[in-house]
Parts: structure tokens; C-alpha cells; sequence
């Protein structure tokens, strides 16, 4: 049996892998104590080799031998009947897939309880009877179920749960000591009466009878023996438990609490850890940096102090620690060359970010609150706001509140958005809707202004109210969005508590510089969707190294020039629209200087107008009357409104997503896009003189042949009509402002079948691709993004698709993303190619684009750091794969 015991103290242990294979978890855990020789009491592990074969053995003689270091170390005998030791059977598997019953207070007899009583008062030491006749019994009953006694068990099950109940009940000791008699007749023969190393080899003995019945366990648990420690064992003993650290900011501060005479948290007052006597304090805090340090992460230490005497009794790993305490605790490691940059970086998994790029619930406010639970989520976050059901609501709450001083903080509610709404979404916290899912507009727009966006389909909306199952909720409503990462969305009922992010306290920004040491930028890099300066300037913070996808249509609904552009759509002749478009050239100017400032030294890629035009026109009666009021205001021939909306319904198309829209509407409307590159052009030239290098790249949209992006590029003449190539345009640009020529590049965006197959005679033309992969979904698969959620549980259910589409790239999807780069590079080497669909910030498409050999992935500017963070640990792997 010798061979099979390994004894552990802070003096003696045990670090061979083979041996550490056969003592299970916790087996290992405390070995791992010990070999840091910290304060751990003393015991021994039997190994899974022979744990399971003790059922007949005498092992009595064995036992007397091993416990002669254990009192040594305590200063108790384990059997005497003025102190006794008292001593715990940990059951150990290697995995942990069974529950075993917790086994303590061997040792108490009918001999050595009066020892123990005067230490610890005679309730309590009855009451530790009951604990000991409890967990006996709790093996006794799993055996009989093994052995399909199915009535004794549940006799002996009721047993146990009654002692359950009891102890945490009020009894005196007389009571609690006639409550042990009624079970003696179910516990093993001789179990009290003998000595303590009698009662010892009897557990052993049920236990190893109970394990090789199990068929759960395959010969890989093994049984930890140690002594007991007590917090309430006299005026100077306590027991406690801690973290190495916060585990919400990840503050060097010890987090936990003890309990000064009490055995454990039951029925005693907890005070926080830091309050403890400074010499424990100082122990603990010294045990902490060594016990983190060793595992390098935050782990859970429970503690003992016995007669002035600190003992470790466990550690292990903290599941609930939030990220930004794990970023903390790596910076602290690698400022102090614990660990190297790499490990930090690696340790870290990408999608743990979101956690700490968008504001949490704290779940204490929210427990008493009613929940509607499920959903789809859209953008992660958790928002609280009023309610509002149409854009136009939502912004005049928003204005009064202002006005008023009042509480700004407002969640839009509608079936599904549009661009008309994209401002809403800006000013709101959050977005509540019906229809579609996370490659919805909503949830589109809500990640790249960092919001939060719950897709409820189970939702009904109706005027200004909205019910879900038998609640209503009403327009002015507060109401909480919850939309975690991992786990299910809820919305709340009223105002929960919010724990903010700050990139800068939380550690993002210092470890983002970690991370960016791992991403060539001149290899495969991330880029940012961005609209706005401030979004650029965000995600360069973040570590974008450039914009992948500018929406130029955003821009133009805002409120000053929402009307403007509607009025050149309706316009009816050439004259009057460009006219309109002159007005919006000053816009777009000032837009693409921001943009193109704020990322300066990296690319922006500007994408010219895609959206079909009748997305522009009034959708309500409220915006209809704005947009006749500014026709009529701004010296404009008077118009019936019943001819506007005749002109905005003939604009109406049955499918606009493949209408006429992007490349399509400059081929009919050449004047737009020229209107476009002038202010572009404007822009860089004015920048150009104020020393800002700038690197603009123009895209154009829907592509679906070469002979769409030539025309477009270099124009064409013909009898009746012609179109001025975009080249043509930056020249004269160029030419009227004396400036000298500036580097730039036209390319497309691939979001066709038939762009992708066509793509080596589309790159004749194109100096970069861009798949807009949220399109090219759409059109390879025959889905709409928006609809698709209706009926996806059903087809998750039959194993139809492997995966949401529009988050996983679909497998058909890759293989024309990998021909059209392929096709592309053959006919242009130096093609640029780069993904900018809302695939781009997922880990797995990543590592697809990385190997296709795209140059770069575009994400909105809150998934930036989660898009470095993957490619820098694909960059690690790769390096160590070499070695």
C-alpha cells in the first residue's frame, strides 16, 4: 500500500506528472500548495490505482503509520481523548462529473467527543456529529442504489436529508445527540463504538466499496485524507476565504471576507478580509501574489486560523472573474516579468471583450425585477431607457429632455429600422425590434455606434405600445436591455444598475498596445466600418490601421440634409439636381475631411452611394410635412403633397436589394457620384496642403461586370449622352486647386455571385476588392438577412444549416471569396483584398480570410480590439508552429 500514498506538507511533496495523474483535482490542488510551501496542513492521497480495492483490505496498521507526520505537524492525536484530531475524506476523480458528499469529522467517537466539546462548545461538537452521520449516510445510500436496493436507499436517504435539514436548524446538543441515535441502526456496525482508527477504516472501506460499484468512475479517483482545522476552536481562531484579487476591476486588493470564531459563513457575521489582524493580513496577501503568481491568474484561497495558528485548506480556479480583472492581472504579471507579452495575449479569449467595450448589468439590481426573457441578439451591452416607438418620438424626447435637464437616456422600439432611423439609434441606448436578427439594420447600426440591440420576434408591436406574452409595455416605459455576450438576453422591467466601460481604467488601451505587437499592419490587419470622425478616431485608438468601409449614405440623413437630398431625387430636371447636389457638396467635403484627418496615416475606403434611392424619401406623414415645408421655405415651386407621394411611390421597388441601388444609380444618375468625388477630392487636396498624409481609397458598389466599373471609372461618350469617368472628375479637382497628385485607389466591393466568378475581369479595373460579405450571403444562399430568423430555429432544428450564415461565413460563401481573390491576384498580383461585411469580427471567419490571403478584415470600431486580439493569437500559433 506504501507505494500508492504520497504524504504532502509545505515540506514534502510530489511533482512527478505520473503520479500527479493519479491523485484527481483536488489530490492535485493540494500538492500544487504544498510544492509552493505555503501553510498547507499536512495529508495524504491514496491513488486511483488502489482506491477502488480497499473494500476487504485491513488497512488499519497503514493508517497509524502515516497519521504519526500528520500530528506532527498539527499538535493533536487523532484519537486522543483530550485534543483529538479530527480528519476529512476528500473523494478525488479526475474529472468532475460525479458529486461526492462532503466527509469530515473522522475521528469522533464515543471516546474522543468530550475532548473535542470543550474546544469547541458542546452544541457544535453535536452538532459536527450530525455532519459526520450525515455524509456516512450519504455514501451509505449511494451504495445501496449501486446495488439496486432501491428502498433501503431511499430509506437511508431520508435519513440524511432530515439530518440536512437539522443542521441548519436550532436544536440543543441533547436534541442533536438523540437525532444521531435514531440513525445509528443504519450506519455501519461498530462505526462509533471502536476507535477512532476503527471508525477511519470502516469509511475507507464503504467509500472503496461505493467507488467500485460506480460506473462512473474508471479507476481514476483517488481519496485525499487530512486533518480538520476549526475558526472557532478558542478566542484566537477564525476561517475566511478570498480572492488574490478584486474580480470585478482586478484592484491588487485582497476581495473576501473572514469569520472571527466561526467555523465557516454559517450563521456568522462575514467581515471583509482586509480588516482581519494586520499579521494575518500580511500573510494572506503574501500567500496571494505567491499562489497568483504560480497559476498566473486570480484564484479562491479558504483559510483557517486555529489557535493563532494560518492554515491553507484549498485554492482554486474563479469562474465568475470578470474580464477586465483577468486583463489586470496579466498587466500586473507582465509589468513584473512573470509572464511575457505572448502568454498575456494568448490567455485572453477574443470574444471576452465585449464584456468590457460595452456596460454590464450589475445582477444584485436586477434580481427582484420582472424579466422578459430571450431574443436575439444583436449588439452586446446592457442599456436602460425610455421607451419610444418612432424615430421622430424618440429625437423630440431627446430635445426636451435636454431642454429640460432631464434623464436622456432613450431606447427605440420598432418592428425593424431603416437608414431614415440610423440617427435614433445614435442618440438612443438601445434598440429593441421584431424582425430580423444580428445582420439586421438594427443590430448593423446599433455595433457601430457601440449600442445595444435585442431582436425579440415573440414582441408585438402596435401604435405606441408593445406586448410580450400578456405584458404591455408603453411608450415612456423604462426599460432595461440586457444582451450578454454568452448567455440568454432579457429585457427588464424598469431601471437596473449599469457598471460602465472605460477602455482606459479597465486596462484595453495597455493591453491593446500587447496585442498590436502581434499584428503586422503590413500583413493581415484589422480595419474599421466607420462613418463619422469620432468613429474613426475610436477605432485608430483601438488599433484599426485604417477604415475598411465608409457609408457615405449614413451621411446624408442627417437633419440638415435629409430634406436637401430628397429634394434633388424628386427633382425634375438635370439643372435642379444638381443644383441640390451643390448643396450637399460643402456636407460632404466637410465629412470626408474629418474622416480622412482622424485616420491619417492609414487607407479609408470611401463607398460611394449604394443605398436605393426611395430609402431617402419620407416614410411618415410627420416627415412628409417637413419635406413639403422645406420645398416651400426654400423658394421652391409650391407641390402638392398627393404628388410627392405619387413621385415617392413610383421611386417603390418590389426588391430594392437587388434594384436599383450603388453602381446602378450612378450609371442613371451619373451626377451623384461626380458630386461625391469632387467633395473627396476637396478634401484630400486641402489636407495635402496642411501636411496631412492621407491615403483615400474609392469603392464602388454592387458590381456585377467589368464593363459597369470602366464606365464608371473613365466614362463614356455616346450620341445623346454621356458620363464623366471618376478619374476625369479628381483631375479637374486637382487641376483647379494647383495641387500635385495624390496617391489613391478605385476598387469594388464583391457582393455578387457573379462579381466573384467574373473577378479577373473585373480587377482589369479594380486596384482592391472588398467583399461585402452580409450581401454576398444574401445572394449565394437565396436568403434575407432579415427574414431568415423566422424560420431558423426550424431549420437549426433539422441540422438544414450548420450555423447562423450571417454570423459563421457559409462554406459556399469561402469558396467564392478564395476564387475571387484567386481569379483577381492572376490578373492584378498586387490586388488588395479585404473582408467588410459583419462576419468580420468573428474568430472563425478571421482565420478564414487569413488563410484565403485577404490583407485585411473591417468590422465596426467596438469590434476592433476583438478582431487584433484574434489575429495577434493566429500570429502566435503560427510562430510557435514554426519552431
Amino acid at each position: 500500500m506504501k507505494r500508492n500514498v504520497y504524504f504532502f506538507s509545505d515540506k514534502e511533496y510530489v511533482t512527478k506528472e505520473e503520479i500527479l495523474n493519479k491523485i484527481g483535482i483536488r489530490g492535485r490542488r493540494a500538492m500544487e500548495l504544498a510544492e509552493l510551501q505555503l501553510p498547507i496542513l499536512p495529508g495524504f492521497l491514496i491513488d486511483a490505482e488502489i482506491a477502488s480495492d480497499l473494500a476487504e483490505a485491513t488497512i488499519k496498521s497503514h493508517l497509524q503509520g502515516f497519521f504519526k507526520k500528520l500530528e506532527a505537524g498539527t499538535g493533536k492525536r487523532f484519537g486522543n481523548p483530550n485534543n483529538p484530531m479530527l480528519v476529512k475524506i476528500v473523494i478525488s476523480p479526475s474529472l468532475v462529473i460525479t458529486h461526492y458528499p462532503t466527509l469530515h469529522n473522522y475521528g469522533l467517537t464515543d471516546s474522543t467527543l468530550p475532548g473535542f466539546v470543550k474546544f469547541v462548545g458542546e452544541n457544535f461538537g453535536h452538532h459536527e456529529v450530525q455532519f459526520l452521520c450525515k455524509g456516512t449516510l450519504e455514501i451509505e445510500a449511494r451504495i445501496a442504489e449501486l446495488e439496486d436496493k432501491e428502498k433501503y436507499a431511499q430509506r437511508i436517504r431520508q435519513a440524511a436529508d432530515k439530518l440536512d435539514k437539522q443542521l441548519s436548524s436550532k436544536m440543543s446538543a441533547r436534541e442533536r445527540d438523540a437525532s444521531v441515535k435514531e440513525i445509528l441502526p443504519l450506519l455501519p456496525e461498530g462505526f462509533f463504538s471502536g476507535d477512532a482508527y476503527d471508525q477511519l477504516e470502516i469509511a475507507i472501506q464503504r467509500i472503496s466499496h461505493m467507488l467500485s460499484l460506480d460506473e462512473m468512475n474508471n479507476r481514476d479517483t483517488a481519496l485525499l485524507i487530512q486533518p480538520m482545522v476549526y475558526g472557532n476552536y478558542g478566542r484566537d481562531s477564525a476561517s475566511g476565504n478570498f480572492y488574490t484579487r478584486n474580480i470585478v476591476t482586478g484592484d491588487k486588493m485582497l476581495q473576501g471576507e473572514f469569520y472571527q470564531s466561526a467555523f465557516d459563513s454559517i450563521g456568522a457575521t462575514g467581515r471583509d478580509i482586509n480588516s482581519i489582524e494586520k499579521k494575518y493580513l500580511s500573510e494572506l496577501e503574501k500567500i496571494g501574489r505567491i499562489v497568483e503568481d504560480h497559476f498566473k491568474e486570480i484564484r479562491s484561497i479558504r483559510f483557517t486560523i486555529e489557535n493563532k495558528k494560518l492554515w491553507l485548506i484549498d485554492q482554486r480556479a474563479v469562474m465568475i472573474k470578470s474580464t477586465q480583472s483577468e486583463i489586470q492581472t496579466l498587466l500586473d504579471l507582465y509589468n513584473r516579468k512573470v509572464v511575457d507579452d505572448r502568454y498575456a495575449v494568448a490567455t485572453v479569449k477574443p470574444q471576452q471583450l465585449n464584456e468590457i467595450l460595452h456596460p454590464v448589468i450589475n445582477p444584485a439590481s436586477v434580481a427582484k425585477m420582472k424579466a422578459l426573457e430571450g431574443g436575439i441578439a444583436g449588439a452586446p451591452g446592457a442599456a436602460i431607457g425610455r421607451v419610444f416607438f418612432t424615430t421622430e418620438g424618440l429625437l423630440d424626447a431627446y430635445k426636451d429632455a435636454q431642454l429640460k435637464g432631464a434623464d436622456t437616456r432613450l431606447i427605440l422600439c420598432m418592428p425593424a429600422t431603416f437608414a431614415e432611423d440610423v440617427k435614433a439609434i445614435e442618440v438612443a441606448t438601445g434598440v429593441l425590434s421584431n424582425e430580423g436578427g444580428y445582420s439586421a439594420h438594427a443590430s448593423v447600426v446599433a455595433r457601430q455606434y457601440g449600442k445595444v440591440s435585442l431582436v425579440k420576434p415573440d414582441m408585438r408591436i402596435r401604435g405606441k405600445k408593445a406586448t410580450v406574452d400578456s405584458v404591455t409595455i408603453s411608450e415612456g416605459d423604462y426599460l432595461t436591455l440586457n444582451v450578454p455576450y454568452y448567455g440568454d438576453p432579457a429585457v427588464y422591467l424598469g431601471t437596473a444598475e449599469l457598471i460602465e466601460p472605460d477602455p482606459e481604467d479597465s486596462g484595453l488601451l495597455e493591453f491593446n498596445k500587447l496585442v498590436q505587437k502581434y499584428v503586422d499592419t503590413e500583413a493581415f490587419h484589422v480595419r474599421a466600418n466607420a462613418d463619422t470622425p469620432r468613429d474613426a478616431g475610436l477605432a485608430k485608438s483601438f488599433g484599426a490601421a485604417g477604415i475598411g468601409l465608409c457609408r457615405t449614405e449614413h451621411m446624408f440623413f442627417h437633419e440638415k440634409r435629409i430634406n436637401i437630398f430628397r429634394e434633388m431625387i424628386l427633382s425634375d430636371t438635370l439643372e435642379e439636381r444638381k443644383a441640390a447636389l451643390k448643396k450637399l457638396q460643402g456636407f460632404q467635403k466637410s465629412d470626408f475631411y474629418g474622416i480622412l484627418k482622424a485616420m491619417s496615416p492609414y487607407e479609408v475606403t470611401i463607398r460611394l452611394l449604394d443605398a436605393p434611392l426611395h430609402e431617402f424619401l419620407p416614410h411618415n406623414d410627420e416627415e412628409m410635412k417637413k419635406f413639403i415645408d422645406h420645398l416651400r421655405s426654400n423658394g421652391g415651386k409650391a407641390i402638392a403633397e398627393r404628388e410627392v407621394r405619387a413621385r415617392c411611390d413610383a421611386l417603390a421597388e418590389f426588391n430594392p436589394m437587388l434594384g436599383h441601388r450603388g453602381c446602378r444609380i450612378a450609371v442613371s444618375y451619373p451626377e451623384i457620384y461626380e458630386m461625391q468625388i469632387r467633395a473627396l477630392f476637396e478634401a484630400v487636396y486641402q489636407l495635402q496642403k496642411e501636411r496631412i498624409p492621407v491615403h483615400p481609397e474609392i469603392m464602388i458598389p454592387i458590381i456585377m461586370n467589368e464593363s459597369e466599373l470602366k464606365l464608371l471609372i473613365y466614362g463614356k461618350k455616346i450620341e445623346g449622352g454621356s458620363i464623366r469617368g471618376l478619374v476625369d472628375i479628381e483631375e479637374e479637382v486637382r487641376t483647379s486647386l494647383k495641387a500635385s497628385k495624390m496617391p489613391y485607389k478605385i476598387g469594388t466591393m464583391i457582393e455578387l455571385p457573379v462579381a466573384a466568378l467574373g473577378a479577373g475581369q473585373i480587377a482589369r479595373y479594380a486596384e482592391f476588392f472588398s467583399f461585402g460579405t452580409n450581401d454576398l450571403t444574401q445572394t449565394t444562399l437565396g436568403l434575407s438577412r432579415d427574414d431568415f430568423n423566422s424560420f431558423m430555429p426550424d431549420y437549426t432544428q433539422f441540422d438544414v444549416l450548420d450555423g447562423n450564415p450571417f454570423q459563421i461565413l457559409n462554406d459556399h460563401v469561402k469558396e467564392l471569396i478564395e476564387l475571387a481573390t484567386r481569379r483577381g491576384r492572376l490578373t492584378r498580383p498586387d490586388l488588395i483584398t479585404g473582408l467588410c461585411g459583419e462576419h468580420g469580427a468573428i474568430p472563425d471567419n478571421i482565420r478564414f480570410c487569413m488563410e484565403a490571403g485577404l490583407n485585411y478584415v473591417s468590422c465596426s470600431s467596438y469590434s476592433v480590439p476583438i478582431a487584433a486580439l484574434t489575429i495577434a493569437q493566429i500570429n502566435i500559433e503560427r510562430a510557435a508552429e514554426k519552431k
